[in-house]
């Protein structure tokens, strides 16, 4: 009995011990008088129309990016401290294990130490007003609701906000895919061989066209033929989560005066229009990060090969703290290592360094500020030739009838001949490229011949419809320019001839097209299973039939696109969506067969019955498809489930400008009430895009006042 007395107290301590160990409450967030006063030297007026849209305005720059972030964390508080949360590297404190990894990429990416090194010298000062305008707005929120409030989060800084951009802005080039395959176990290495080895052999590798991205075309007065220059702005974005669009309009005394999309935690608009200009964003897909294989010293772990030398490797130690329950979480220990190439990742025996467009880069908040408050052609590329984002296309038009189109990036200046999307040899000081090509060597088409430009998601060769795109022989292979064309890119190829008019009907045609190029690999994947031998299964011979008799197209009512797409669906969440072996094409449209008969008792339900549109209680049939200029994306949703929309058309915009001066159509996929699904403007929105309408954005601050459903000044009585 004192043996098992002594035993139960040893456990008993032990588990006392690791609760003290384990004790890691969240400090309580400052008491409302600290956190309200900021709040005190702004004042903006913020109008909600009768579509719940904010229209802010203030005597400052900066009084209009306190009243956003008060509105907008009226509308999507909670994805905004998760996007705080995120760029602190302290998500997995709120979130658990999940988001740890989160954390880790924070401090591997160097985010914090970037924003300290040159927050003070390198963000001019009216940047820092902005985003120090939008912390006290943030930390007026949070006072007023404190039981909204994460723990600890509090007080909100300016520092949160531009580290938000250096954090953010390298995923959209795919930053994120080079480092989960980086860490993916089994990862091998293919290096690049030196050029004058009889071994090299530059050849682009092109992979699969990306599915999901966005549409933005520009049209000028002489094409569009009814004196109006027309700018389509259609971003495909996820339609909730930390960059998902939100409508806002901004009006200052000092010039702003901009309607767009911005996402949750950004002081400004991300892509949208000013009376004089406005601009598209689509990703783009270039090779701008470089992997580099480290050779070791077999004896002194810590040290790396590089030229005749042995290196140290700079070391720190980093902790993260991991929510468990309640106010216990586990203090992980994770090492960082970093080279002279960049941020180190060790994989089994590989040991990896990293160098990427955007590393140590804090301008990012600046350049989209300068753009914000552009007001001609000039002066746009002027923001542009700052060259501080690290991706991003811009299709661009503006009152003065200018269009054109940029392929945006921080191009590495590397040096040639040397096969950069392979792995590179890690000890070898002359492939660490430093800076980048200048602004002169971006490329870009501004005013070409035939009037229209357009981008989506596709190579830069094909950016109109006219004789004058670039050409791949202008521009070196070290830029890692892409050759691919997604169905979008190919459609709007095959639906224009360089000279036919283009007005508001045709770009609309343009925009809203439903049908698959034969030429896409989406149609090729299909023609596969056509072509197979099914005669020894009736059912799959019968399915096969169905798909030979589609007509590409995928509107509401088409009977064939159903087992079309969800066929496709099969075949890109496989193992290996490369293999169209017909063992691989088989499970996919079995699958297909086999879903669509148990939920509809037929394989050919109305696509309609199938795509859906939902948001709480509205559930409504929509139209488009993956990779189609209407594009509707179905992720994450289980195979069991109908496909409804996650991703694809969100918030668009079709920008006018003629001799009767600025209009433009707007549209949201839901609404702006984010998380509020008791709000009438949480899903108001919904029918029109399910129906191809849009609504009329209110541009002149007389229309806005005219049509206010609720004006109020936050911070003020």
């Amino acid at each position: 009995m004192r043996v098992l007395r002594y035993a139960a107290w040893v456990l008993l301590g032990g588990l006392a011990a690791a609760a003290v160990w384990l004790w890691h409450p969240l400090p309580d967030n400052p008491p409302f008088d600290e956190l309200a006063a900021d709040a005190a030297g702004y004042d903006a007026l913020i109008i909600r129309d009768q579509w719940g849209v904010p229209h802010i305005r203030g005597k400052t720059d900066a009084d209009a990016s306190f009243g956003l972030a008060y509105a907008h964390a009226e509308d999507d508080y909670e994805t905004i401290q998760e996007v705080v949360a995120a760029t602190r590297g302290v998500l997995a404190s709120y979130r658990g294990r999940e988001s740890a990894a989160t954390d880790y990429i924070v401090a591997l990416l160097d985010v914090w130490d970037t924003v300290e090194r040159r927050y003070q010298n390198d963000v001019p000062d009216d940047a820092k007003a902005i985003a120090e305008a939008y912390a006290a707005g943030l930390n007026l929120y949070a006072a007023r609701h404190p039981d909204q409030t994460w723990h600890g989060l509090a007080p909100f800084t300016a520092q949160d906000i531009i580290a938000g951009f250096v954090f953010k802005t390298p995923f959209f080039y795919g930053l994120d895919e080079t480092l989960k395959a980086l860490h993916e176990d089994g990862r091998e290495s293919s290096l690049a061989m030196a050029p004058d080895s009889e071994h090299q052999a530059w050849e682009w590798r092109a992979g699969p066209a990306p599915e999901l991205g966005s549409n933005a075309m520009a049209v000028n007065r002489a094409r569009s033929q009814d004196g109006t220059t027309r700018l389509l702005i259609n971003s495909h974005q996820p339609m909730t989560g930390p960059v998902a669009w939100y409508e806002a309009h901004l009006k200052s005394d000092q010039g702003l005066d901009i309607t767009g999309g911005l996402f949750p935690g950004t002081p400004f608009i991300l892509h949208g229009f000013n009376r004089a200009l406005g601009w598209a964003n689509t990703v783009n897909h270039i090779d701008l990060a470089d992997v580099y294989v480290l050779t070791r010293h077999s004896d002194q772990p810590y040290r790396y090969r590089f030229d005749d030398e042995w290196l140290q490797f700079e070391r720190e130690t980093v902790t993260i703290p991991v929510k468990l329950f309640g106010p216990f979480r586990f203090m992980a220990k994770r090492e960082v290592l970093r080279s002279r190439h960049g941020p180190v990742i060790e994989n089994g025996e590989h040991t990896f360094a990293l160098r990427y467009s955007g590393m140590g880069e804090i301008r990012q908040f600046e350049q989209y500020y300068r753009l914000n408050k552009s007001g001609s052609l000039d002066e746009f590329l002027q923001a542009m030739a700052m060259n501080a984002l690290p991706s991003i296309n811009y299709d661009y038009a503006d009152r003065d009838d200018n269009i054109g189109f940029i392929h945006n990036a921080q191009y590495p200046d590397r040096i040639d001949g040397w096969d950069w999307q392979r792995d590179l040899p890690g000890d070898r000081s002359d492939l660490i490229w430093h800076g980048y090509r200048g602004f002169d060597s971006v490329p870009k088409l501004i005013n070409p011949v035939s009037g229209f430009v357009f981008n989506a998601n596709n190579t830069p060769y094909s950016a109109t419809d006219g004789p004058d795109n670039l050409k791949p022989e202008d521009f070196p292979a070290s830029m890692g320019l892409s050759h691919d064309q997604t169905n979008r890119a190919l459609r709007l190829i095959e639906l224009n001839d360089g000279v036919s008019p283009l007005g508001k009907a045709e770009l609309l045609a343009l925009k809203f097209d439903l049908s698959y190029s034969v030429d896409s690999e989406q149609y090729q994947q299909l023609q596969k299973i056509i072509d197979e031998d099914w005669s020894e299964d009736d059912r799959l011979q019968a399915a096969a039939a169905h798909l030979n008799a589609w007509n590409r197209a995928t509107d509401i009512a088409n009977r064939h696109a159903a087992l079309a797409i969800l066929t496709l669906r099969g075949i890109s969440r496989s193992d290996n969506p490369a293999d169209l072996s017909k063992p691989a094409l088989l499970q996919a449209l079995d699958t297909a067969v086999g879903f669509l008969e148990a939920r509809f008792g037929r394989i050919d339900p109305q696509w309609g019955e199938v795509n859906r549109l939902v948001r709480g209680e509205v559930d409504l049939p929509v139209d488009g498809g993956p990779d189609i200029l209407r594009a509707i994306y179905s992720f994450g949703v289980p195979d069991s489930e109908l496909p409804y929309a996650t991703h694809g058309d969100t918030w668009m915009a079709l920008v006018e400008w003629s001799d009767n001066g600025l209009s433009a159509d707007v549209l949201h996929q839901f609404g702006s009430a984010t998380l509020d699904s008791s709000s009438p403007h949480y899903a108001d929105q919904a029918p029109l895009f399910a129906n191809q309408q849009w609504r009329k954005a209110l541009i002149d601050w007389k229309d806005v006042e005219a049509n206010a459903a609720k004006s109020y000044r936050p911070g003020k009585h």
